[in-house]
């Protein structure tokens, strides 16, 4: 079989397997928070780091934890964190903090049992494999690379949501695209 083809079909499996109210509250959460600050490790970092550009171009007030800009986080604001495994040392170290100071924490994740996601106060399940299911190739791509290209495409679907809902043009957000490239 066309290992692109494979592919495909397992990301409309893990599309056919989300919570489409959870994708809902997920945007109007992002809509209504004062600030954001985003955090992901590694690759699930590059695909949050994605999102969070986007929101940039909806006109939100939006970091990435560890960037100069990342503001510190209190009552109104947003921690939006991923962790495919559910459990990720770093990212439960800054839930609690986002948490100690009265930010909201949304976390995505595929493992939404472990005592990571239970504290957070807003899940979105990407029902995909992570490394942590990475047991003997049950997904054509190697590791997590299943859950990380179907966070790229809830993330996308996400924007054409937040779009409406933030009532922005595609003329509005190209405006804040950066003319550095």
């Amino acid at each position: 079989m066309n290992p692109l083809l494979s592919a495909l079909r397992e990301l409309e499996s893990v599309a056919l397997g989300l919570d489409e109210a959870q994708v809902e509250n997920a945007c109007q959460t992002i809509a209504r928070a004062r600030r954001i600050v985003a955090y992901g490790c590694g690759r699930e970092g590059l695909m949050i780091r994605a999102l969070t550009m986007r929101l940039h171009h909806l006109g939100l007030t939006v970091a990435m934890q560890g960037d100069m800009n990342a503001p510190p986080l209190a009552p109104g604001d947003l921690f939006l964190c991923s962790a495919g495994p559910g459990e990720l040392s770093t990212v439960s170290a800054l839930m609690s903090v986002a948490q100690r100071d009265g930010a909201q924490v949304l976390m995505i994740t595929a493992e939404p049992d472990k005592p990571s996601p239970r504290r957070a106060d807003q899940l979105l399940v990407i029902p995909a494999q992570t490394m942590a299911r990475d047991l003997g190739g049950t997904s054509t791509l190697p590791m997590g690379s299943l859950y990380e290209g179907a966070m790229f495409l809830v993330f996308e679907i996400m924007v054409l949501r937040l779009t409406a809902i933030l009532g922005q043009t595609p003329e509005a957000m190209s405006a804040r695209h950066t003319n550095m490239e």
